[in-house]
């Protein structure tokens, strides 16, 4: 079951108190401390309903609080005892899309048929922020590899797509011609 709303009022709300003490930066360090914990087991535990949020925090430090701040160690704390673990993945996206917008990042998708260079990375980087949407922005690529595409390549900011890709452009082309195939020219 989605938890978007109760994400982001709890994201928010550690969001607005690590701006406060000035401690944004560590907060999101923090929390990448804790993602890349990536053990199934481990998440299956915290995710669980049938186990206490007492037995999840004494875990949970356990864990964490040596390597963490006092402020997110409490966070945790209080989405344990309020009994929304189940929604702890939607709140660090909706801390990791506020912390972006803060920073000044913008995730752009990059699919592509075969890897591309550093020097072309570099230079469609270059390319983009020369766009209005995109000024004074810190752009970060995130490189997605289809080989369906055939060659070309497709980019995609938020809800804006750009489809330069040769199975784009076959498409066009057969919509043209079977639509064109059956206009009778009146001359």
């Amino acid at each position: 079951m989605r938890q978007t709303k109760v994400a982001q009022r709890y994201a928010k709300a550690l969001f607005d108190l690590a701006l406060e003490t000035g401690k944004v930066a560590e907060v999101m360090s923090d929390l990448d401390t804790i993602t890349n914990v990536n053990h199934s087991e481990l998440n299956t535990f915290f995710l669980s309903p049938v186990i206490t949020g007492d037995k999840k925090n004494s875990v949970f430090d356990a864990l964490f609080a040596s390597h963490i701040q006092p402020l997110t160690s409490s966070f945790f704390k209080l989405i344990f005892s309020k009994g929304r673990s189940v929604a702890i993945k939607e709140i660090l996206d909706a801390f990791l899309a506020m912390y972006r917008n803060y920073k000044g990042i913008q995730i752009v998708e990059l699919t592509t048929a075969v890897s591309i260079s550093d020097d072309m990375k570099s230079e469609l980087v270059k390319i983009l922020q020369e766009n209005v949407m995109l000024k004074d922005k810190k752009i970060e690529l995130q490189e997605h590899i289809d080989a369906s595409i055939l060659g070309g390549l497709i980019v995609q900011v938020d809800d804006k797509l750009f489809d330069a890709s040769i199975q784009h452009d076959l498409q066009n082309i057969k919509r043209q011609f079977i639509k064109n195939m059956y206009v009778k020219q009146i001359i």
